[in-house]
């Protein structure tokens, strides 16, 4: 980066005289929407980053809703065998029913924490943009 384009603020470039009050609005028009567009793309990022991880909870609470699904259709399947034979193919039955309601237990225990994790919103566009207003407040 060359010297002119770190010049301080109301400076003038090199090889320029005292600068107009109509160059320095358009310095000050040109700095500020350069401000708001880095902010509003620093947003996005942070907004798109939090969303990303919710998508993954989701996902996680999708599998686990199914699979208890599929839970609940092996724990009818016992019922009705417990009602038909009192004998062991019942017991293979429950047994893959509990292991079906545990695999659901834990993918949504991991779903929730992964989804509770997940903050969409834009904290450091946020203070960036305090930090400017207070760096441009008259007096500063």
């Amino acid at each position: 980066m060359d010297r002119s384009a770190r010049r301080l603020v109301g400076e003038p470039a090199p090889g320029e005289g005292e600068r107009t009050v109509g160059q320095l609005v358009a310095d000050v028009s040109h700095d500020v929407s350069a401000i708001v567009r880095n902010e509003i793309q620093l947003a996005k990022s942070e907004v798109t980053a939090g969303l990303k991880i919710g998508g993954k909870g989701a996902g996680l609470l999708g599998a686990a809703a199914f699979i208890g699904l599929l839970g609940l259709i092996f724990l009818f399947h016992t019922i009705a065998q417990v009602i038909a034979i009192w004998l062991p193919v019942w017991a293979g039955y429950l047994i893959t029913t509990a292991l079906l309601f545990v695999v659901a237990g834990v993918l949504g225990l991991v779903g929730y924490k992964t989804v509770t994790k997940a903050k969409p919103v834009p904290k450091k566009a946020i203070r960036n943009a305090q930090e400017t207003v207070e760096a441009i407040k008259p007096g500063r």
